[in-house]
């Protein structure tokens, strides 16, 4: 079970790493649930920490949260050095409303340590309260599992299915001048699951990788609570456990879940007054530091709309 203290992102927070974890986040728009293990050989230290990074970050205006699951080559140090690189990355995109440049700069340093043979997969998201707007980059990485309320079911959530196509190309592979990515709505009561390989690699009984289609039919049939959000990852890996013979065990295992919240739809006059002022104070603190400020791209919804609300629904809206 997560930890009883959920953790409260606060505006301009970046909240992660690449540590154990088993805990709540919740923000304006939405709540998440991250849960992380690393694999250890027996005769190493957990402390080292495993091939998995996560971070989760909330905009000065409290509207803009992005989070992230990585799968990155290796373990320890190596690990670690690329975790920093991504916080650092956060911290600068994180007014950023368009994810776009975000990933392309997370690609450009992973083909700057391919040659080390540092690759990664990851999920990105980024979900705008205004609109409930999710938009989603898909690098490597396995579908994320969607839950839609108003029909109760889980289904693999990918570009096609949501009627877009988009490259699916891990990080550090080639230079990216731009990148694909796909929206869509999430209302009170979805849930999207995010998580690591080795879920749909466990191996059933007879020694077959249950594979996505494995792991859907897995997660329509362990009874998983969408009401209950906090059970539903320790459901869902007791139940691939069972079917596979805690095979879990011997890899990586990072899960992260979010719900809409129903949140962070408006902001009153003072909250905007409010955002701006925090801006403008980390865009001081990183030129009296020497780091680049977190300034937010142009995008209307972004900028104007922290003064026009009505310039927000412009975001989401499919071309």
């Amino acid at each position: 079970m997560p930890n009883n203290a959920p953790e409260k992102m606060v505006c301009m927070e970046v909240w992660g790493g690449c540590d154990p974890i088993n805990t709540a986040v919740t923000m304006a728009g939405l709540d998440a649930w991250v849960y992380s293990k690393p694999f250890c050989e027996p005769a190493a230290a957990e402390a080292e920490g495993g091939g998995d990074v996560y971070y989760v970050s909330s905009c000065a205006t409290g509207r803009i949260n992005r989070l992230l699951v990585a799968d990155v080559s290796g373990h320890g140090q190596a690990v670690r050095n690329v975790a920093v690189h991504l916080r650092d990355l956060m911290r600068r995109f994180v007014n950023y409303l368009d994810q776009a440049a975000f990933v392309t700069a997370m690609n450009k340093r992973f083909v700057e340590t391919s040659a080390a043979g540092v690759f990664a997969t990851a999920v990105v998201t980024t979900f705008f309260a205004p609109t409930r707007t999710l938009s989603v980059c898909n690098a490597g990485h396995p579908p994320p599992l969607l839950y839609r309320q108003v029909d109760k079911n889980w289904s693999l959530l990918d570009p096609e299915s949501e009627g877009h196509r988009a490259a699916n190309i891990p990080l550090g592979i080639v230079e990216l001048d731009d990148t694909e990515q796909f929206n869509i709505t999430l209302n009170v009561g979805d849930l999207l699951l995010i998580y690591t390989d080795s879920l749909m690699e466990a191996r059933d009984r007879t020694g077959e990788i249950i594979g996505t289609a494995g792991l859907l039919r897995i997660a329509r049939s362990a009874n998983l609570n969408a009401d209950e959000p906090l059970t539903i990852v320790p459901t869902l890996l007791s139940a691939i456990e069972n079917e596979t013979g805690n095979t879990l065990h011997n890899d990586d295992v990072t899960c992260l879940l979010l719900r809409p919240n129903g949140s962070g739809t408006t902001m009153t006059w003072g909250e905007s007054f409010a955002g701006t002022y925090r801006l403008a104070k980390g865009v001081v603190k990183s030129l009296l530091t020497l780091r680049r400020p977190p300034l937010p791209d142009r995008h209307p919804a972004n900028v104007a709309g922290v003064m026009i609300p009505s310039l927000q629904r412009k975001w989401g809206k499919r071309e």
